[in-house]
C-alpha cells in the first residue's frame, strides 16, 4: 500500500465487499473507521452510531411543545417525562391558533413581516388594512375629562353622605371648602365696609371744619372810639378821616 516514497499514503475502505484503496480517504467521525468517497455517509456504510448526533423532536398533541428524543434513552420514557413535568395544554391553543386581521372577510394572518398597529386605534392589522379608512378606523380615544373642583361645590350639599369612607373623606373636604369661602367672603365684606366709612367720615368732618370756619368773623376794633370795623381797610379809613390819623395802641 502505498509508494515507496510515501508508504502510508492510501487506505483501503473499511466496508468488507469494498475494500477500496483510496488515497484521499473518509475518516467516519461516529464509528472512527475509514471509508472511501463511495461510502463516507453514515447510510451507505451502515454505521451503528450514526443517529446519536441526530437531534428528533417530536410535537407533543397536547401542548404543541417540541419534544427531544435522546438517542440513548427509550422515546416512550422521554415521553412519560414530558406529560408529568412540562406539558401544559393551555398552550396548545397560544401556539396553534394564529393571530389575524381584524377586519371582516380578512383572511391575513399575522406575522412579524406584515403587521402594522393604527395610531389612532392601537389594533394590529395586515399591510392590506393598515390606514385608517381601510379599516374603519374608530379614531383616537377621547381623554377623561378631568376632575372639577367648582363643579363638585356646585353639588347638592343636603345629599345624605354615603356609608363608604371615600363619601366621607368628600363631605369633609367640601364642607372645609365652603367654610374657607364664606370666611373669604365676610372678611372682603367687612374690609369694604371699613373703608367705605372711614371715607364718609373724613369727607364729613371736613365739610364740619369748613362750616366751622365759614362761621367764624374778624373785627378789628379803633383804639379811639373803640368801634369795630370787619374789614381793616375800613378801619384805616375811619382812623384818617374821624382821628385825623393819629391812633394809640
Amino acid at each position: 500500500m502505498g509508494t515507496p516514497e510515501f508508504p502510508d499514503l492510501g487506505k483501503h475502505c473499511s466496508v468488507y465487499y469494498c475494500k477500496q484503496i483510496d488515497f484521499l480517504p473518509f475518516t467516519c467521525d461516529r464509528c472512527l473507521q475509514v471509508f472511501c468517497l463511495d461510502h463516507r455517509s453514515y447510510m451507505k456504510h451502515d454505521c451503528p452510531k450514526g443517529n446519536r448526533g441526530d437531534v428528533t423532536v417530536v410535537i407533543c398533541p397536547l401542548c404543541a411543545k417540541g419534544v427531544r428524543l435522546n438517542p440513548d434513552e427509550d422515546p416512550n420514557i422521554t415521553w412519560e417525562k414530558h406529560v408529568n413535568t412540562d406539558c401544559d395544554p393551555s398552550n396548545y391553543e397560544k401556539a396553534v391558533k394564529k393571530k389575524k386581521c381584524p377586519v371582516p372577510r380578512c383572511r391575513e394572518l399575522l406575522t412579524f413581516s406584515n403587521t402594522i398597529k393604527c395610531r389612532d386605534c392601537s389594533i394590529d392589522h395586515c399591510l392590506k388594512h393598515r390606514f385608517g379608512p381601510d379599516h374603519s378606523c374608530s379614531g383616537p380615544k377621547k381623554p377623561e375629562s378631568s376632575f372639577s373642583f367648582m363643579g363638585f361645590l356646585g353639588t347638592n350639599t343636603k345629599e345624605a353622605p354615603a356609608s363608604s369612607s371615600s363619601s366621607s373623606r368628600w363631605s369633609s373636604l367640601f364642607a372645609s371648602a365652603e367654610a374657607s369661602i364664606s370666611r373669604l367672603g365676610n372678611d372682603i365684606s367687612q374690609k369694604l365696609q371699613f373703608a367705605s366709612g372711614s371715607d364718609g367720615n373724613s369727607e364729613k368732618t371736613q365739610e364740619r371744619n369748613g362750616k366751622q370756619n365759614c362761621g367764624k368773623v374778624t373785627v378789628d376794633v379803633c383804639p379811639k372810639c373803640s368801634r369795630g370795623f370787619r374789614d381793616p381797610g375800613d378801619l384805616l379809613k375811619h382812623i384818617d378821616k374821624d382821628h385825623r390819623g393819629t391812633s394809640k395802641a
